[in-house]
């Protein structure tokens, strides 16, 4: 049976232009969608031909936090600060915490800026998927971009907060090391920590509403767990090993050796660093496996 083009009397040549001279629905390629099958790749490709959708996603986060706000970007300092302020009083005057010979307002708040972008970041990359929710049913592109956007639109705060900490330093005659060198790796940690937190908890926010109620408590809990109000050689012994595990201590105790002085890192930075590798990976695999029915429950 002859199709359709045949039937109508239409040439080759007739077939790929219209008499307007542009192509027909027949000669235009056609992207088939289908959901993925099993543990399905990352697709590096796929999300570079997306890059544009990330930046324009990354991009209305910064604008929407501080839309129609009074202060602003200076909210990123300002929360921080705030709760420096009052750790300094109960922590470091009160209860007499050591700080490792460094004064404790700095030696708080160089554990709380990394602390903050990942307590925000995490917050925010758990609840991207629903916050678009119109965008995930009725459009398709890698979910993963969302999550990912809403973690690095996050670092604007860090640079911001960062920049208050070293004038904290220099108001306080503290003169950081060529260690400050290494400083990067600790930030890029701090994010691929909290790009395997959003992934898993973004996954299961879609699939499970409450997941949104526990994110505050476990952020509350991760900042006790964490070495923001002591130094991790508080720890004892027999639970240091269990202690490396949690990726922010290996972050935060970076920050302090490449700031403040303090201790190197030593093992816990190893440790820290396989625990947020695996969990990124982990996570990634996992947002693959469910990305196919976010659009259905949603």
């Amino acid at each position: 049976m002859p199709d359709r083009d045949t039937a109508l009397g239409l040439t080759g040549r007739q077939r790929q232009r219209s008499p307007s001279g542009r192509e027909s629905d027949a000669s235009r390629p056609v992207t088939t969608i289908q959901p993925s099958r099993g543990w399905a790749a990352l697709r590096v490709r796929e999300l570079w031909e997306y890059r544009e959708l990330f930046y324009f996603l990354m991009w209305r986060d910064i604008k929407v936090r501080y839309k129609q706000t009074a202060l602003g970007a200076a909210w990123a300092v300002l929360q921080p600060f705030t709760t420096m302020v009052v750790f300094s009083v109960f922590f470091g005057s009160l209860a007499g915490v050591p700080s490792g010979g460094a004064s404790y307002p700095v030696f708080f708040f160089s554990a709380l800026v990394p602390w903050t972008f990942f307590a925000t970041a995490v917050a925010l990359g758990a609840n991207s998927l629903v916050q678009y929710e119109e965008l995930v049913s009725k459009v398709y592109f890698p979910r993963l971009i969302m999550p990912a956007a809403a973690v690095f639109a996050c670092l604007l705060d860090l640079a911001i907060a960062s920049v208050v900490l070293l004038g904290m330093l220099l108001v306080y005659g503290t003169t950081p090391s060529l260690a400050i060198l290494t400083l990067p790796f600790f930030v890029a940690l701090a994010a691929v920590t909290a790009l395997a937190a959003s992934l898993w908890l973004s996954g299961l926010n879609v699939l499970y509403r409450d997941v949104r109620y526990v994110i505050p408590f476990l952020v509350q809990l991760g900042l006790f767990l964490s070495p923001v109000a002591y130094a991790s050689d508080l720890v004892p012994e027999p639970w240091r090993s269990l202690y490396q595990l949690n990726p922010m201590a290996g972050v935060i105790d970076g920050f302090r050796w490449a700031l403040v002085d303090g201790p190197a890192p030593g093992p816990i930075l190893a440790g820290a660093t396989a625990v947020a590798l695996g969990l990124l990976g982990g996570g990634i695999m996992y947002f693959r496996r469910i990305e196919r029915s976010f659009a259905d429950v949603i």
